[in-house]
């Protein structure tokens, strides 16, 4: 990245999916699928999705629930190269602003067990340690850790 182009963050629109999904498919061995990120902009009420762009290029993206009190992060990505750059971090921190502003109080996600550095950044923003999913991953039945943050 050079200095004349900083990451700017914004909401996600119906245009953004195909960019989305070059994120999706460089950081997760099983994709959602292009029509699930529609159905999540169009169909779900509770659903919004920030998106971080670097110039034209969207570099990443986070996506959360928030249903009356609860908020939930359904997904956290950015681009292979653009990782160890926060933008990760600063998406997470604007979805929980967010949810702050929905007045939820509780923020939950799940993450591999294996993820030690998407771990440690939860941890780094106050989320703990909630407990196990057994065989939550399809593609290799992978454990996921449940994380949750409380009073938000």
């Amino acid at each position: 990245m050079s200095n004349t182009q900083m990451i700017t963050f914004r909401v996600m629109t119906l245009e953004d999916i195909d960019q989305i999904m070059i994120v999706e498919k460089s950081a997760f061995a099983v994709p959602w699928s292009k029509k699930a990120f529609e159905n999540e902009l169009t169909n779900n009420r509770f659903a919004t999705y920030f998106v971080a762009e670097y110039g034209e290029q969207i570099v990443g993206y986070c996506g959360i629930w928030v249903i009356i009190d609860e908020a939930h992060i359904t997904n956290l990505a950015v681009l292979t190269g653009f990782r160890g750059k926060k933008i990760g971090e600063t998406l997470l921190r604007k979805a929980m602003i967010f949810s702050r502003l929905k007045r939820a109080k509780t923020l939950s996600l799940e993450c591999r067990v294996s993820n030690h550095i998407a771990q440690n950044l939860y941890r780094k923003l106050g989320f703990q340690d909630g407990g196990i999913r057994k065989r939550y991953y399809s593609n290799n039945g992978e454990d996921a850790l449940v994380m949750w943050v409380k009073n938000i």
